[in-house]
């Protein structure tokens, strides 16, 4: 994206001139003006002269031309006064929330933070140190997107089925602190050296705790990095028995049920949730089976078991899984099965948002 650098007061200045103007047709003149230097604007010229860093603005050129182009638009004073004094505050103030760092008053230039309910993700990131090298690892996308909406820079956020360590590898791309449990020893210690040679740009914590999520200590294992709480949970459990993850009979993946799976995992919930700061958020990413011709649906089980604990259903997002390691060289053989079973294939998973 092509980022222009404006000297603040310059343009606070040009605004407010418009803002006191009662001519509709003086201020469309001083606006026009200002949008043909926008776009023609190159570095080094009369509009970023500000010396020092605190007197000077950084917009996206195009979403300025088009707050231009809009206020250009407008048919009457009080409406072109409106959009200015928006385009005021976008220049001068900076309006977050408790939860996030999203700057209000610059909404425009969030493109990258998805907003719908359905994500039709093309391709996984494997970007930076991303590798697809566990079975059954959900995309970086999503605890990308969760940390964006959800936390603060220096949040704590934690993920308690971290596997080959997706969650904690965002927190250091996005400098958010990071704690992840994991059960099995060989892939706690393989996520736990992947994670250390990790490119860490803010400092944060990207911490692999070993130990069975319905048992660990959060008190303790938060209480070592001096925190109470966390800003965010990620709870990523497996999907009962589609890929069972070892012989451990503490793993989710070896319930003898779909009932004891949705028990286990309630546990867990119940255990982790007076460690979650109030107010905050929970995310659950899971997936629906199939047994012996019925549709099992694990994601909306396990929405209930949270609900009955007093969480808040905030949002069910929707998101394409085409291309799995499963049916990706499989599909002409899976539409075949669809046909003859009378079911559809499903190509989706769940991301469950909860507010505690």
């Amino acid at each position: 994206m092509d980022h222009i650098i404006l000297n603040r007061d310059d343009l606070l200045a040009r605004l407010d001139a418009c803002l006191t103007d009662d001519n509709l047709d003086a201020v469309r003149s001083r606006i026009a003006e200002l949008r043909a230097q926008v776009a023609v604007w190159k570095p080094g010229g009369i509009w970023d002269s500000a010396t020092s860093e605190g007197g000077r603005v950084v917009f996206p050129r195009d979403v300025l031309l088009a707050d231009l182009d809009q206020i250009l638009a407008t048919r009457t004073l009080q409406r072109t006064h409106y959009y200015i004094a928006r385009l005021r505050k976008a220049a001068a103030e900076v309006r977050t929330g408790k939860i996030n760092d999203i700057n209000l008053n610059r909404w425009k230039e969030y493109d990258e933070i998805i907003t719908d309910s359905l994500w039709v993700m093309e391709r996984r990131d494997n970007s930076g140190a991303h590798k697809a090298w566990y079975w059954g690892n959900f995309i970086p996308q999503i605890p990308h997107q969760m940390m964006l909406r959800y936390t603060k820079q220096g949040d704590w956020v934690l993920d308690t089925f971290v596997g080959s360590g997706t969650t904690l590898l965002e927190c250091l791309r996005l400098g958010r602190n990071g704690i992840g449990i994991e059960l099995n020893a060989d892939i706690a210690a393989r996520t736990r050296e992947l994670v250390a040679t990790a490119p860490n740009p803010h400092g944060v914590v990207a911490d692999v705790v070993e130990g069975d999520s319905r048992t660990v200590d959060y008190a303790a294992v938060l209480a070592e990095r001096g925190i109470a709480q966390v800003q965010l949970l990620l709870m990523h459990p497996p999907y009962h028995d589609i890929i069972r993850f070892s012989e451990d009979d503490r793993d989710l993946s070896n319930a003898a049920s779909v009932d004891a799976f949705v028990a286990q995992f309630a546990e867990i919930v119940t255990r982790v949730t007076p460690f979650l700061e109030r107010g905050r958020y929970l995310a659950i990413v899971i997936g629906d089976k199939y047994v012996k011709g019925e549709w099992i649906p694990l994601g909306f089980y396990l929405m209930q078991a949270v609900q009955a604990q007093g969480y808040t259903l905030k949002s069910i997002i929707v998101k394409n899984f085409d291309e799995t390691r499963a049916k990706r060289e499989q599909k002409e053989l899976w539409r075949y099965r669809a046909l003859v079973g009378g079911f559809y294939i499903f190509k989706h998973e769940y991301i469950l948002l909860f507010q505690r």
